[in-house]
């Protein structure tokens, strides 16, 4: 299967106005603003730039109401995350069980909860290929 192209790399203000968007549902300019400003110390027009970016990757869409545009994401967090693993991993010429490896070996710092939320993951997509006939 062919990955859908991405952004290459995601700036940290790019992924905080993500994680406000991804918490949020839906965020214009000044409501991403009220959530970033005070920790981060930007200005409004930072903000409407960096969702701009964002919609210009396609990783945000947007509807103009009345004078202001209200964004939302084009994809859920996990659905990004993976791609962009994949990203690189295609970049560095990685074939995705040496990739699924490497992230499994970081995985060292997770607690038991997650690694079984893991092993269920890779139970249910083992389930599903096998309905498939894969």
């Amino acid at each position: 299967m062919k990955r859908k192209e991405s952004p290459q790399v995601l700036g940290d203000l790019e992924v905080a106005v993500l994680e406000v968007i991804w918490s949020d549902g839906v965020a214009t300019a000044k409501s991403a603003h009220g959530r970033l400003e005070s920790e981060r110390g930007i200005s409004l027009n930072t903000v409407q730039s960096t969702l701009e970016r964002l919609h210009r990757k396609g990783l945000l869409s947007r509807e103009k109401r009345s004078h202001s545009y209200v964004y939302s994401a084009t994809a859920p967090r996990h659905a990004l995350v993976a791609q962009l693993m994949g990203q690189v991993a295609d970049r560095l010429g990685t074939d995705a069980v040496t990739s699924f490896a490497a992230f499994v070996e970081e995985a060292d710092e997770l607690d038991e909860d997650a690694l079984d939320a893991l092993d269920a993951a890779l139970r249910a997509r083992r389930d599903r290929a096998r309905r498939e006939g894969q």
